[in-house]
């Protein structure tokens, strides 16, 4: 039975567990978190803006619906967009690799030895493992994009699901300090109280991930929040209905 260092390691060996690390390619955590964290920033900062200006709690209602619902296709237009953009330079430098290891294998194989020996590896043994992987010209692509673009082609981040992930978590988070007015709230307090719980909850959860102190990863989520939110109910403030 393995047992679990303060640190959150184990007694037992990871790298003899198939999957040892999380997954940090899929391309769905930085957009969920970025969704979650934008909708709830967002929309606590609008309704403490409009609310410090002192329309009816009506308007508020109107005014943080339409903020989630433009916020969200926003976000995940956004995730789309910059995602596939991203891949498709990917696979055009790919491509350009392909072409190059097929034209000039033994130019490539001495690049990649370059890179290997620049690490410590000894020159006769980088050359004549660069060669001897060029002979798979498929695991040859995949290990010059790695080594030299610092990606893998065969695990790009797929665009739907950062786009599905940026536009639910950007709902879930606008609709927490909307939630109070929806059950018949009339003050602003109780909807800055219901975000800053979820600004708090969102950073805990995110810390699950990071390995950082739940408390801490939860507190700081809660500051920038609640500077957001500030800032935009002072403006609020000065200028009024």
């Amino acid at each position: 039975m393995e047992r679990t260092e303060p640190d959150g390691a184990t007694t037992h060996p990871a790298a003899e567990d198939a999957h040892h690390h999380a997954d940090v390619s899929g391309g769905w955590l930085r957009a969920a978190v970025f969704g979650a964290m934008d909708g709830l920033v967002t929309n606590i900062a609008l309704i403490a803006g409009v609310g410090g200006g002192g329309i009816s709690p009506r308007t508020i209602v109107l005014t943080g619906t339409a903020g989630l619902v433009a916020g969200a296709i926003s976000m995940g237009l956004g995730e789309f967009t910059s995602v596939r953009a991203q891949n498709e330079q990917i696979a055009a430098e790919v491509a350009k690799e392909r072409r190059e290891l097929t034209r000039f294998p033994q130019e490539e194989a001495a690049e990649l030895a370059r890179i290997w020996q620049a690490r410590g590896l000894p020159e006769d043994l980088a050359m004549q493992v660069a060669s001897t992987l060029g002979r798979d010209i498929d695991e040859a692509v995949r290990v010059h994009a790695q080594e030299e673009l610092g990606v893998d082609p065969d695990d790009a981040p797929s665009p739907w699901v950062a786009a599905g992930s940026s536009f639910v978590c950007f709902s879930i988070g606008a609709l927490v300090p909307l939630l109070p007015y929806l059950l018949g709230a009339t003050t602003l307090w109780p909807a800055l109280a219901a975000g800053g719980a979820g600004l708090f909850v969102a950073g805990a959860l995110i810390a699950r991930y990071t390995r950082r102190p739940w408390w801490a990863s939860g507190l700081r989520q809660l500051l920038l929040g609640a500077a957001a939110a500030g800032a935009t109910y002072l403006v609020g403030r000065l200028i009024g209905v």
